[in-house]
């Protein structure tokens, strides 16, 4: 009995759709691309609900006539290429004919569309790859497409998108991939009726300012490198501009946006020794290549691209890059030019006799801790006060901080906690607070020497007081004293409706000032001294990226966030009253012992460890 049969067009459809229409966004990835390919210099898309109820997208291109509207839905229908070969020198961002029906599989799509040399244009409507109705209509020149109810007949594909926020943040970033391509087109975008983003026609350098805000200006470094093998143009950030998350990072090639991790390392080796480990800069490079070295047809996003010459160009990647840095370098310039400069004479050991060589006496049996009598000088009282503070331990001499280095536990089998328990009271402690090299606060316990962590103590401090400050709806606002205004890019911004009460009930005071602007009037107290627009730009990053839809999801993220930022640093010297009270105040904590991320807090070296030493 035969068993293989030719699947209908309706499913083979459906399976196309589940590789090229993963969201809303790629909806609008393909149809902005389609309207750029049809020549159009003006384009407009709405959205509503996130692209899950509508999405529209409105050119002035050359639109289509009444067959090429009805042969568009078709698959591997195109114009753009028509042979094999046509797929090593594309000049197009589509060619595989499949987004189209694609998109008609999955929804519910009306195409009104006309051509310059037709009087009239047409009106399609199709709904599950079924053409519903077609008709003669009066409309302006170019196409207008119409998305409905993506994904009503695959309702397991509807349930798995993801919340309306996160929906517009990925149309947001689709959106500004291909606008940051073309600076001679005219984009906007409009959510729910409000407008998110109105690009006018400029150029590349202006595109990214409108794209990102004004701000960014002062951190770009121009590129421009021209090679046999390929042109790269573009910006990259300033050593002095780098950050650990939320930098912009963009590569185009031939009008195309790519991901290239390879190409990526090229710009990271650039800025080698120049920034602090963890964090990177904001790029926007754009290659220029012969599209007979590059092969786009590997995945159907059309977002992994394969280069022929990828390690030269990548060469000429780090090269270009590390010569912008370089150029705006404060280094000084070395000046080679003697002319007039004093006679400097050069080391002839020859000239020297024995005789002009110093000598130094010393006394190899001199012991500084001794006093000529015998008695043990001043740095006896400091021995004397550490046998004091820790009596059990008076074997030890001055060399204490290499002890602690030796001492300190690799694994959880030399931890000790006090009374079989993971929690400390002021009961167990003994001794005066000190501080460690500035990192660790020392004391004496009942069990030994107990050593806490500065910066982590401080986190776990901070981020129980945020989460009761929400609980308790008790925050308390520190006005500042001029306002920060904040620009954040459009993809931010399409989550700060969701994350701005958050923020509020923290303590922040925060305005929507409209067109992406926010400004910033009060933070929660005791947070004086932090750079207020960097801190909320961070806050809004983190929560973003973390993609959190519960409130509690917010604050919790909000309140990890906020203590990282506000937490004693290490390499701070803090007063006995200081190490005291945030000792005090880790003993009041309700988790005391580890981080909100799991981090050791404090250890307990043991007397028993400390004696071993010594034997």
């Amino acid at each position: 009995m035969d068993i293989i049969q030719l699947l209908p067009d309706s499913v083979a459809n459906q399976i196309a759709a589940g590789e090229v229409i993963q969201r809303p966004a790629s909806v609008i990835k393909e149809l902005v691309e389609n309207a750029i390919d049809a020549g159009a210099k003006h384009i407009k898309v709405l959205i509503c609900d996130a692209g899950k109820a509508s999405i529209q997208v409105i050119d002035d291109g050359c639109g289509m006539s009444d067959t090429d509207a009805r042969l568009s839905f078709e698959r591997h229908a195109t114009s753009k290429i028509r042979q094999a070969n046509d797929l090593f020198s594309l000049h197009t961002m589509g060619f595989r004919g499949e987004a189209l029906a694609s998109i008609a599989a999955v929804a519910q799509v009306t195409l009104t569309t006309r051509t310059a040399d037709n009087e009239v244009g047409t009106r399609l409507v199709i709904a599950g790859s079924k053409v519903m109705e077609q008709e003669v209509v009066s409309c302006p020149v170019g196409s207008n497409f119409l998305i409905e109810n993506l994904f009503f007949n695959i309702p397991a594909r509807r349930k798995f998108l993801k919340s309306n926020a996160t929906e517009t943040n990925n149309i947001t970033q689709a959106f500004e991939r291909i606008a940051l391509v073309y600076p001679e087109i005219e984009f906007s975008l409009y959510n729910n009726g409000a407008e998110m983003l109105m690009l006018r026609q400029s150029n590349m350098h202006q595109r990214i300012l409108d794209v990102f805000g004004k701000k960014i200006n002062q951190h770009l470094l121009p590129v421009d490198a021209e090679t046999t093998l390929c042109k790269i143009k573009g910006f990259t950030g300033k050593p002095e501009s780098a950050k650990k998350k939320g930098c912009h990072q963009y590569f185009f090639v031939n009008g195309r946006y790519m991901k290239h991790p390879y190409f990526h390392k090229a710009v990271l080796n650039a800025y080698d020794r120049l920034l602090p480990d963890g964090e990177q800069v904001s790029y926007f490079l754009y290659f220029t290549v012969n599209p007979e070295d590059i092969d786009v047809n590997i995945h159907p996003v059309k977002t992994e691209i394969k280069f022929e010459n990828e390690q030269a160009i990548w060469q000429i990647l780090l090269a270009s890059v590390r010569d912008a840095v370089g150029k705006f370098t404060s280094a000084t310039a070395l000046d080679f030019d003697t002319e007039g400069k004093p006679d400097i004479p050069v080391f002839n050991p020859q000239n020297i006799s024995n005789a002009n060589i110093p000598h130094i006496d010393f006394n190899p049996q001199y012991n500084p801790f001794k006093s000529a009598g015998g008695r043990e000088n001043s740095h006896s009282k400091n021995a004397q006060s550490w046998e004091e503070l820790f009596p059990r331990t008076s074997q030890i001499d001055d060399g204490t901080n290499g002890l602690f280095d030796k001492l300190w536990p690799d694994d959880a089998d030399n931890l000790h906690t006090v009374n079989n328990s993971n929690v400390i009271s002021i009961e167990d402690i003994s001794g005066d607070c000190s501080q460690l090299n500035a990192q660790y606060i020392i004391t004496q316990c009942s069990a030994g020497l107990l050593v806490i962590d500065q910066n982590r103590a401080s986190q776990r401090i901070l981020y129980e007081k945020y989460m009761r400050t929400v609980a308790e709806h008790s925050a308390s606002t520190q006005k500042v004293l001029f306002p920060e205004v904040i620009q954040f890019d459009p993809a931010l911004s399409a989550d700060m409706p969701r994350i701005i009460e958050d923020l509020h009930s923290i303590g922040f005071e925060i305005t929507d000032l409209g067109g992406n602007n926010y400004s910033v009037s009060g933070i929660p107290s005791g947070l004086g001294g932090l750079d207020c627009a960097k801190l909320v730009t961070d806050l809004v990053t983190d929560a973003a990226e973390h993609c959190a839809a519960a409130t509690e999801e917010v604050y919790t993220i909000l309140a990890v966030s906020l203590a990282r930022k506000a937490a004693t640093p290490y390499g701070e010297i803090l007063s006995t009253e200081e190490l005291k009270g945030l000792l005090q105040q880790l003993l009041d904590c309700d988790s005391q012992r580890y981080t909100h991320d799991g981090k050791l807090i404090y250890t307990i070296i043991s007397n028993d460890d400390i004696a071993q030493r010594f034997n």
